[in-house]
């Protein structure tokens, strides 16, 4: 007997290990369960005071010293989303993208990267709305909520990591990564002066989270480690047991192709090298 469609949906997000996967069902949920409880206020009490606690209490606010009062708010924007749109653009872009991302690097750095986009964003937004001549005056009633900070991370640590790399777009054509990028980002920038700086602001705080990441990832220097779990076990080695040194030359292969990758593009690399880099993306 077929499972059913919730089961199937169920096994896909939380049962899968598939963090991408993961990352766009909370987004769903969290969105389904604010909108279902507006439908049921409009039907039942035609207000929407429950509507409104729910956003408070999932929302950022600008305003500093509200923040240890509801200090699980920079975690929560990252998640939520009120507009049907707003959820479908960002995660139609999370799930191109992240596809993408996954194919090169591991599921504990897309966490990283989108968790961590998340809180240079959130940083960025309060950051502005206390030092910006344009902003300090709506400072205590601002607020923010929307993945947008994080999906801005994962898409540029992409162009960054495969700048080379081309999608197809429709009445565009064949798009390079980093013009997409850039594109992306200037419109953030130029959006800052628009009825809604708050998401614009963010945009570029994980647009510079995700770029200096992989740039730190490309010299060496992986901060998604924070994530590491540390192993309980220890291994004794007999003293005359040679160590084996294929992880370390499988590790420098894929550094090579990926510093490939990063200065020539996806398309220059030999069947060999796709053949490795994909076994090796299937073993993180």
């Amino acid at each position: 007997m077929n499972k059913s469609v919730i089961r199937e949906l169920y096994d896909n997000v939380f049962q899968s290990g598939d963090r991408l996967n993961l990352f766009i069902g909370i987004n769903v949920l969290i969105f389904l369960l604010i909108n279902l409880v507006t439908v049921f206020e409009f039907l039942f009490t035609h207000t929407t005071l429950i509507t409104d606690w729910l956003k408070t209490q999932l929302s950022l606010p600008a305003h500093l010293p509200a923040l240890p009062y509801k200090f699980w708010t920079i975690f929560t924007y990252m998640f939520t989303h009120r507009a049907l749109f707003h959820l479908l653009f960002n995660m139609l872009w999370l799930y191109w993208m992240g596809r993408i991302f996954l194919d090169f690097l591991n599921k504990r750095q897309f966490t990283f990267t989108y968790l961590a986009g998340g809180l240079a964003g959130a940083f960025l937004f309060i950051l502005a709305y206390h030092t910006l001549p344009a902003l300090t005056t709506s400072t205590i009633s601002a607020s923010m909520l929307g993945a947008s900070a994080s999906v801005m991370a994962i898409v540029v640590a992409v162009a960054t990591l495969v700048p080379n790399y081309s999608i197809r777009l429709l009445f565009f054509g064949d798009v390079r990564l980093k013009y997409l990028a850039l594109a992306y980002f200037a419109m953030d920038v130029i959006g800052i002066a628009s009825e809604n700086p708050s998401g614009n602001i963010a945009h570029v705080g994980g647009a510079i989270l995700g770029f200096i990441y992989i740039k730190q990832l490309q010299n060496g220097n992986d901060w998604s480690k924070i994530f590491k779990k540390r192993s309980q076990l220890k291994v004794v080695q007999k003293q005359n047991q040679p160590v084996s040194g294929s992880s370390m030359i499988d590790q420098a292969i894929i550094d090579s192709i990926l510093d490939k990758i990063s200065k020539s593009g996806y398309d220059s690399l030999s069947s060999s090298e796709k053949k490795q880099l994909f076994k090796a993306s299937n073993n993180k």
